[in-house]
C-alpha cells in the first residue's frame, strides 16, 4: 500500500514538473492565446498577468507589443484604472507610431472618465479625461474614436459646470451673493453649451432681484426667456419679474427706486455700468482717506480693491 502511494505521489510530482516546464517553454503566441482566453472568461487579473508575462519572456516578439495594449485593457475591465493608465502610457511612449495608438489614447481617457465623481466632489479626473480626449482629437481627428471623444468632452464640461453651480448655490444659500454671482458667471462665460446654462441665467435674475438691481434682473430675464421660453427656470424667473413689476415697473421696464443713496458703493458701481449720470454723481461723493492725503478713488480702483477683498477671496484665499 505504501509503495502504491509513493508511486502515485511521484507520478503527480513528475506531471507537475512537466507542466511547469511546458509553461516555461510556451511560445509568445501560445501565451497570448492563453491570456486571451482568460480575458474572454472575464478572468481579468489573470489575463493581465498573462499579457505582462509575454513582455517579460518575449520582449522582442510582435506579441509583446500587442500584449502591452491588451494588458492595459484587462486592467481597465478589472477597474484597476491606475494600472491600466501606467500600461497605456508605456504603450504610447514606446510605440507612438503604432496603428492602435489612437485607441490607447481613447482607453486612457476612459480610465479617467469612468472615475468621474458627482458634481460636488473633486473634478480632477474630469480634467484629466477631457485633456486626454482633446489630445486624441488633436492627433487623430479622423479616427473612429474621435467622434465619441467629442461627446465625452461635452459631458465632462457638464460635470465642471455642475460643480460651479453647486458652489454657487452654497454661496447663495449662505447669502454670500457676490461670490454666488461669480460662480454663476463662470458657467455663463465658460460653459455655454452645457445643460447648466438655464439655471445659471435664472440665478442671475434671482440674485440681482434680491440686491434690488432690477435693471440687471430684467436683462438676464430677457435672455432666459428668449432661449428657454418653456423652461422651468424661466417660469420661476417670470414669477420674480412679475413681483418686481407689481412693485415698481411699467410695461416690463424696471424702475429702480430712489434708494440709490443708501446702497453700498458696490451696488453703485454695478448701477454705474448702465447709468453714466449715477457715476458722475457718486464719483464726487465717494472718497477715501489714504496715508498721505484724502483723494478721489476711481471706480476702476474700487473694483480692483473689491476683487482683492471680496468675501469669496478672503474666505478661500483666491
Amino acid at each position: 500500500m505504501k509503495k502504491r502511494l509513493c508511486f502515485l505521489f511521484g507520478l503527480l510530482l513528475l506531471t507537475g514538473c512537466a507542466t511547469s516546464e511546458n509553461e516555461g517553454n510556451m511560445s509568445a503566441e501560445d501565451l497570448y492565446n492563453q491570456a486571451w482566453e482568460d480575458l474572454e472568461a472575464t478572468k481579468y487579473q489573470k489575463a493581465a498577468k498573462g499579457f505582462e508575462k509575454i513582455e517579460l519572456e518575449h520582449p522582442y516578439s510582435k506579441w509583446a507589443v500587442k500584449s502591452k495594449l491588451m494588458g492595459a485593457y484587462a486592467y481597465f475591465k478589472d477597474e484597476k484604472y491606475d494600472d491600466a493608465v501606467l500600461a497605456l502610457d508605456r504603450f504610447i511612449q514606446y510605440h507612438p507610431g503604432n496603428k492602435d495608438v489612437a485607441y490607447a489614447y481613447y482607453l486612457r481617457g476612459m480610465c479617467y472618465y469612468n472615475q468621474i465623481s458627482a458634481a460636488d466632489k473633486d473634478q480632477g479626473d474630469t480634467e484629466r479625461a477631457e485633456e486626454t480626449f482633446q489630445r486624441l482629437i488633436m492627433l487623430f481627428p479622423e479616427s473612429k474614436y474621435a467622434e465619441d471623444a467629442r461627446k465625452k468632452i461635452n459631458l465632462t464640461e457638464d460635470y465642471k459646470a455642475g460643480q460651479e453651480m453647486v458652489i454657487g448655490r452654497f454661496y447663495l444659500k449662505d447669502k454670500n451673493y457676490l461670490s454666488a454671482l461669480n460662480r454663476f458667471n463662470v458657467v455663463l462665460e465658460n460653459y455655454q453649451t452645457t445643460v447648466q446654462i438655464e439655471e445659471a441665467l435664472y440665478r442671475e435674475v434671482e440674485i440681482y432681484a434680491i440686491l434690488g438691481l432690477n435693471k440687471y434682473a430684467d436683462g438676464y430675464y430677457k435672455i432666459l426667456l428668449k432661449n428657454y421660453p418653456q423652461g422651468k427656470w424661466t417660469a420661476k424667473a417670470t414669477d420674480i419679474m412679475q413681483k418686481i413689476n407689481n412693485t415698481g415697473a411699467t410695461n416690463g421696464k424696471n424702475i429702480v427706486s430712489e434708494t440709490t443713496e443708501t446702497r453700498s458703493w458696490l451696488d453703485k458701481l454695478k448701477w454705474w455700468k448702465n447709468d453714466e449720470e449715477s457715476v458722475a454723481k457718486t464719483k464726487t461723493e465717494n472718497k477715501v482717506e489714504t496715508t498721505d492725503k484724502t483723494q478721489e478713488i476711481s471706480w476702476l480702483d474700487k473694483l480692483k480693491w473689491w476683487k482683492n477683498n471680496s468675501p469669496e477671496n478672503s474666505k478661500e484665499g483666491k
